[in-house]
């Protein structure tokens, strides 16, 4: 049996034992272990396995994880998702779909603090649902527009989903987190966009709320907005000039909101133990998730299936564009199935080379690009992790009516991907410019 047929036959196990519900994490490393033992040697695969867990968790540029995690859960328990759904409703609330325009705007800002679509979408969704159905706003648009709008915290940085691919990838988290940046502000806009088209053809989607005067929008800006600017300010800034690495960034972007909500009294101790308990959830899942798809990426590399694969797309009679396309609707397949975070980990091993080796394409470019796609996953059936979270939130929506309501957002989100691939300055802009 060849190499790259044991490949291919890893790959189709894995995708077995994750439809019978095994732990992600633990395929990969099963499969990792057995392919590379049947390539190699069994001694040889738990050797090379052993040291990939230790280098794994023993890595200092994987430290970067934990900091921005308990950076998103400190702003989340201490209510920084409150103020500023506050201060968005207040400065657009009376327009037409005013409140779900509002939320897409707070779902930005706290993602620039948070880093995690499921987080964003929870905080939003507990927040914003309750208002928009107190001016009754449709069910389907109120709820999908917090599960779509959960999708801005995976784009604008400091974005969990871009560690793991510079990891993955070797390329540089600053880099991919600057290069988010327009992308993250430009799916903000036509998702506003997208409500303003539905509310104009049916008004009574999102009816008008009523107006804030301007001493309440001028008091929500300080309230909604301080630890939010200062915090981005002090890490990703720092981080932009050059002062930080990407693990000091979120070591000091942690600190800073950590410290601007005890000043303000917003984290009490109870707040403060479910953020540390939920980090620690949180990374030790990333991080098993990480060794897993290192010792899988070691069997992939050693199976010669990459290869293999770069072989056939420059044997394609397409032009790198055509291969590109081909890429993104795999990638497009299996985000309705996989989850986001382990898409990336799973695929960076078999495309990264195509993409980047054989097509030429540029590597942070192809990272943001390839974000943005598995970031559909998590508001496409049938698993649409976003989806179900907001149906726990609100629990009197009916699955079927979120899901009905996603696809203006994912037009949008097709859109977004399309100017991407046309014009790549969008994303390349800001990285060539820094450096």
């Amino acid at each position: 049996m060849s190499p790259e047929l044991i490949g291919l036959l890893g790959i189709l196990l894995l995708l077995v034992l994750i439809a019978f519900r095994m732990p992600i994490s633990f395929a990969m490393l099963i499969v990792g272990i057995l392919g590379f033992g049947m390539i190699v040697s069994p001694s040889a695969a738990f050797s090379m396995s052993a040291g990939e867990v230790y280098s794994t968790f023993s890595s200092y540029s994987l430290s970067v994880i934990p900091m921005f995690v308990w950076m998103g859960f400190i702003a989340f328990y201490s209510g920084v998702g409150t103020n500023l759904y506050r201060f968005a409703y207040r400065m657009i609330g009376h327009k037409p779909g005013g409140l779900a325009i509002a939320t897409q705007a707070a779902c930005a800002m706290f993602g620039a603090i948070c880093g995690s679509n499921t987080a964003t979408a929870a905080t939003m969704g507990a927040i914003a649902i309750p208002e928009m159905k107190a001016y009754n706003y449709d069910d389907s648009l109120s709820s999908a527009s917090v599960a779509a709008g959960g999708a801005l915290g995976v784009l604008i940085p400091p974005s969990v989903i871009f560690i793991i691919y510079g990891i993955a990838s070797e390329q540089s988290i600053g880099k991919l987190f600057i290069a988010g940046i327009i992308p993250g502000i430009l799916l903000m806009v036509l998702y506003m966009l997208t409500i303003r088209i539905l509310v104009q053809r049916n008004p009574a989607l999102g009816p008008v709320g009523p107006k804030s005067s301007w001493a309440e929008r001028f008091k929500s800006l300080g309230d909604g907005l301080f630890e939010v600017m200062i915090t981005f300010l002090i890490s990703i800034g720092g981080l932009l000039l050059g002062w930080f690495t990407p693990t000091e960034a979120g070591a000091v972007g942690a600190a800073s909101i950590l410290i601007i909500t005890l000043l303000r009294k917003q984290l009490g101790w109870d707040g403060f133990k479910k953020s540390l308990m939920d980090t620690v959830r949180t990374t030790a899942m990333i991080m098993m998730m990480v060794a897993g798809a290192t010792v899988f990426g070691r069997f992939m590399a050693i199976s010669r299936l990459p290869f293999a694969l770069a072989d056939w797309a420059s044997s394609l009679a397409l032009p790198p564009f055509g291969v590109m396309i081909v890429i993104l609707l795999i990638y497009l397949v299996l985000g309705c199935f996989i989850d986001a975070l382990a898409l990336i980990l799973l695929t960076i091993p078999i495309f990264f080379p195509v993409a980047v080796g054989v097509l030429g394409y540029d590597p942070i470019w192809f990272g943001v690009v390839i974000v943005l796609v598995v970031a559909m996953g998590v508001i496409t059936p049938p698993v649409g992790m976003n989806v179900f979270i907001i149906k726990g939130v609100a629990k009197d929506i009916p699955t079927e009516t979120i899901f009905k309501g996603i696809w203006p957002f994912l037009i949008a989100l097709f859109v977004c991907l399309g100017l991407l691939l046309l014009f790549p300055g969008i994303v390349t802009f800001l990285p060539n410019l820094l450096t």
